[in-house]
């Protein structure tokens, strides 16, 4: 049974503007002109934030045009979610064990 979550993922999801745009992205398939006007963050703070979610994995991209698509990785949320489950799950079956003290 596992029982850590992905450190790294956590951190990259921590950010309130990452997470704004993997809870957009959760909803449809959308273009940094699209995240730019949905978050009213400035352009060159949502490419990095798209950049720093791509290199995590947490979002594939889509060529089309003179634009780039991004679509969150359904995957990679459900193997964290799948992570959380599994610490829930431990924590259950630890609640009676309890370490004695020296």
């Amino acid at each position: 049974m596992m029982t850590s979550v992905d450190t790294d993922l956590m951190r990259v999801l921590a950010d309130p503007l990452r997470l704004q745009i993997v809870t957009l992205l959760a909803k449809e398939t959308l273009c940094t002109t699209h995240l730019i006007e949905e978050t009213g963050a400035k352009q060159t703070n949502v490419s990095n934030h798209l950049r720093v979610l791509r290199d995590a994995g947490v979002v594939d991209t889509e060529p089309c045009g003179r634009y780039t698509y991004y679509r969150l990785r359904a995957d990679v949320i459900a193997q964290l979610a799948g992570q959380f489950a599994d610490l829930a799950e431990s924590a259950r079956n630890a609640a009676d064990n309890k370490r004695a003290c020296p």
